[in-house]
């Protein structure tokens, strides 16, 4: 039974390719990689590809500066996108009626690891230290505050999941009518803690991440923040359906036989009220780790079949951990809105082409594909987290 989809009605982005929805788009689209650039700063004695992001972010307010960390910062460069609409939404239905339901795995890590660095150094944590910097509660509270939103106020932290299940969980709370709007999506920043860990998984790619490839070796680490304002609205660019599962296999490795992540895509179809045959556009989470690649390859086959258009797209912006979920249905997102009559361009699949025979075979997107759609068009976004938190995202849209 399908559900009442709700409009992702704006979007606030900022990652490595940029914080400019044009700029994002049109390298998107380029397949350009030259924003995943080395840094020798995260890992002690290893340089390594990043996707950080060197656009100028938004300056939180002297009011505020208990919140302040890079994390909330590329939030913030994001909300200032979708401030007039939420501002809009303010005065139509008061800040009771608006929520804000975000997702993080980081939050401030990053500058209380600098903070913690002082204190070792001098014995004291600097002034400008305060754990709402740290505190995954802190994201969705600074935005509260930015934003003047006086209904529920949650962070959500299923690591990589996390940005696609604080969509699912604002489409729930309107359906509930508990609000009329929500300030949904994710953000996570760089910081040591989690390229050392991955990097003590020898999960980290040795170049560029090559996924779906022979001679994928694992992922580049990357930032950023996606936003939307989610309201029950029609018209533009709709959430149709998502499906959570959890397959709860290992700590960091996702169960082999796909069911997993097969039962949250079939989960979102269902939702959706749609086939597999309707989505014109997969977004893998084409991680290029072995085990994801070979688990997620074989569970699209078994939901989708070999032919439907998918493609990658961290190795554009690197794996945002947290927030990877909210900037890949961003992508989505960026592909509905620029929809060209019939046709919709696709991000290219970004890898060496270096086809794995036992891998089920996928029809990755290669540079200037154009997708043929219908009236309406449906695309699907995966997402699967540690620990086996899976999930699923139906967007589409109708021809304007």
């Amino acid at each position: 039974m399908s559900r009442v989809p709700c409009r992702l009605r704006a979007l606030g982005l900022v990652t490595s390719l940029g914080a400019e929805h044009r700029t994002v788009w049109d390298r998107l689209i380029a397949g350009d990689r030259s924003s995943l650039t080395p840094r020798g700063d995260l890992i002690p004695g290893q340089t390594r590809l990043f996707g950080s992001v060197t656009a100028p972010l938004a300056r939180i307010p002297e009011a505020l500066a208990p919140f302040r960390c890079r994390n909330n910062e590329l939030a913030l460069t994001a909300y200032e996108a979708i401030r007039a609409e939420v501002d809009a939404a303010l005065e139509r239905h008061g800040a009771e009626r608006i929520a804000v339901v975000v997702g993080t795995s980081t939050s401030g890590m990053g500058d209380a690891e600098a903070a913690f660095r002082e204190r070792a150094h001098t014995g004291s944590l600097p002034d400008t230290f305060a754990l709402a910097q740290l505190e995954f509660g802190g994201l969705s509270e600074f935005l509260q505050r930015v934003s003047g939103a006086g209904g529920p106020c949650y962070t959500l932290s299923t690591a990589c999941s996390a940005g696609g299940k604080a969509l699912i969980a604002a489409r729930t709370l309107l359906e509930l009518e508990i609000c009329d709007a929500v300030i949904s999506g994710a953000a996570d920043s760089l910081c040591r803690l989690t390229a050392n860990g991955f990097n003590e998984l020898h999960a980290l790619a040795q170049g560029h991440t090559n996924p779906m490839s022979r001679k994928r070796d694992g992922i580049n680490i990357g930032e950023g923040a996606a936003l939307f304002l989610v309201t029950r609205e029609s018209g533009g660019v709709q959430l149709l359906g998502g499906g959570e599962s959890s397959d709860a296999h290992h700590i960091s490795a996702p169960d082999p036989t796909g069911l997993g992540a097969e039962a949250c895509m079939r989960a979102a179809l269902q939702e959706a009220g749609l086939g597999p045959d309707a989505i014109a556009y997969l977004n893998l989470h084409g991680t290029g780790t072995p085990l994801n690649d070979a688990m997620e390859s074989t569970a699209v086959a078994r939901v989708l079949g070999p032919g439907v258009a998918c493609s990658s797209t961290k190795p554009l912006v690197g794996h945002t951990l947290g927030a990877s979920a909210a900037i890949e249905a961003a992508f989505c997102w960026l592909m509905l809105e620029h929809r060209e009559g019939d046709e919709l361009l696709a991000p290219p699949h970004c890898w060496d082409g270096d086809v794995d025979p036992v891998l089920a075979p996928l029809a990755l997107v290669r540079p200037g594909t154009r997708l043929r759609v219908g009236a309406s068009a449906a695309l699907l976004s995966n997402s699967f987290a540690f620990g086996g938190s899976n999930c699923a995202l139906v967007l589409g849209a109708a021809r304007a």
